[in-house]
Parts: structure tokens; sequence; C-alpha cells
């Protein structure tokens, strides 16, 4: 990890905790990616993270499965979540589903990723773990990443070879497909 990086990070969640405005994403629910998708990876927020709170019980109540990520290890894996809190464990800094690991992440169409800013390429700087990067390849879906308004950056972000693009992302206003 680059000190640039670190130092993004550290700007980014200083930013978002000094101007944070409760708002939703559900602009999203239109999108077509997202009204085809059977089955949306998704996660649950924390702290200054973009809600995903709205748009998981939109998912759930449109009959799609949906999906939250666990930690094992140092890699992802993904478990069905029927939207009852009672599942989730919540020891840890994240809420994590409990239960059995999805074994066909073919099923997945759509995963909704965190991330402290994104740029005009879709490259985005998360919160510095390496999960996501670890898990998207593995991931043959449609990848939207979740920033507030003003945290789309027209410059570019330092990205490793490692660094999956999004396909889009959503502030809670408009949802940006970029180009590939």
């Amino acid at each position: 990890m680059t000190d640039q990086k670190i130092a993004l990070r550290d700007r980014a969640r200083r930013e978002r905790s000094q101007k944070f405005i409760p708002c939703n994403f559900n602009v999203i629910l239109k999108a077509p990616e997202i009204v085809s998708a059977s089955t949306i990876a998704s996660y649950v927020s924390y702290d200054f993270e973009p809600s995903t709170l709205e748009i998981n019980e939109a998912f759930l109540r449109d009959g799609k499965t949906l999906v939250l990520p666990r930690i094992n290890g140092d890699q992802l894996e993904w478990v069905t979540w029927n939207g009852d809190s009672e599942q989730l464990d919540t020891k840890k800094r994240i809420m994590e589903p409990r239960g059995n690991a999805l074994t066909d992440l073919s099923q997945i169409s759509a995963v909704i990723v965190p991330a402290l800013r994104i740029d005009q390429s879709g490259y985005r700087l998360g919160q510095g773990g390496g999960y996501y990067d670890r898990a998207l390849p593995k991931l043959n879906a449609w990848k939207i990443g979740l920033v507030y308004a003003g945290e789309l950056n027209s410059e570019e972000l330092p990205h490793e070879s490692h660094d999956i693009p999004l396909d889009a992302a959503a502030s809670p206003s408009i949802v940006v497909r970029f180009n590939r």
C-alpha cells in the first residue's frame, strides 16, 4: 500500500466525518442491472459509510436474494441474508451474517461495493484491507460503488495492478457508468 493511498484514505475519512449528512441511495434501484438481478451482493454499512439500509430492504421487498460479506481469514465470503437482524453478528467492527457461505458465486449478478472515493475510470479507494480487491475478481457481476456527492473524483486515484475498476458509481442523486 502506498503512502499516497494512506494519506488519501485519512483525508477522505476526515472529510466524510465532518460533512456527514444521512441520505439514501435509492437511485440505484432503477438501474437496469439491479432491476434484472435476482441475487445481489451488498453490505451492512457502518459509521460514516453511505447507508445501505434502505436499498437492502428494497432488494428483499422486491424478492431478490441478498448476500452479505463475511470475513474469513483474508478473504470475503458471501452469506444469504433474509433481513433478520438476529442473523447478524455484531461483535466485530462490521456486522456480518451468520450461516453457510454461498458456494456458487455465479448466482451473484450485481455487487454493491463500499468506497471512500471513486475516480472517473472506476477505480475506488477502499478502507485499505484489500478484501474487495481479492473478492471482486471472483465475481462475474455488475460492480457499483456507493459514494456521497463530491466523492466521485475527476482526478485519477492511485491504483495498483490488483485493483479492479467498478462498472458504475452511485451518489444519492445519480448513477454514473464508466466506459470500458
